[in-house]
């Protein structure tokens, strides 16, 4: 069984990481520079990992519906 961080899509790692940096951006949550998330509310990172979850979603659903 794979650990639960990895990805299955290696290289989607980077990707990732901009579409994390959009959505903080587009709610208004400041990311630290240093990369420590520590001191981050859970509301904002709950926020940020919502709303990437919902993104993901609406664009496999697309794909899916491009296929049929």
């Amino acid at each position: 069984m794979a650990n639960r961080k990895s990805l299955l899509v290696p290289n989607a790692r980077a990707a990732l990481e901009q579409l994390k940096f959009e959505i903080a951006q587009e709610l208004g949550i400041e990311l630290p520079a240093d990369g420590y998330y520590g001191h981050m509310t859970t509301r904002d990172m709950g926020s940020i990992g919502g709303t990437i979850t919902k993104r993901l979603i609406q664009m496999a659903e697309q794909q899916i519906s491009r296929r049929y």
